[in-house]
């Protein structure tokens, strides 16, 4: 291949003073965040913890998502996004199963004291 047609960007050698560039952010260091963990408190919330692991899990998420708002092209933001959904996601089923009790309990012990008297 010819020296004519190469790509400029591709030979490191011939362009040591380029930058790279992703999505028009420059590439360059991020601070580090608890998204990663936030994740794993809401998908273990999921799976028996429940609200336990959820309420965390979303506090997390929450600043892990101040800190990538404030440095645009930041990989943890789709991290911290998602533990922030599925945190909710939990509490709001459970908000809505324990309301499903209650409604039932109300119903049998209501239908008890209408047949108990």
């Amino acid at each position: 291949m010819s020296g004519d047609n190469e790509i400029p960007w591709a030979n490191p050698e011939k362009n040591a003073g380029s930058t790279v560039q992703v999505q028009n952010y420059s590439v360059g260091q991020f601070t580090q965040t608890n998204a990663t963990i936030a994740l794993v408190f809401a998908a273990l919330s999921y799976f028996g913890c429940g609200i336990c692991t959820a309420i965390p899990a979303i506090i997390m998420a929450n600043s892990a998502l101040m800190i990538t708002q404030s440095q645009p092209g930041h990989p943890d933001q789709s991290l911290a996004k998602a533990a922030q959904i599925l945190g909710w996601v939990v509490i709001v089923l459970t908000v809505l199963g324990i309301l499903g009790w209650i409604a039932l309990i109300a119903l049998v012990g209501g239908g008890g004291l209408i047949a108990g008297s």
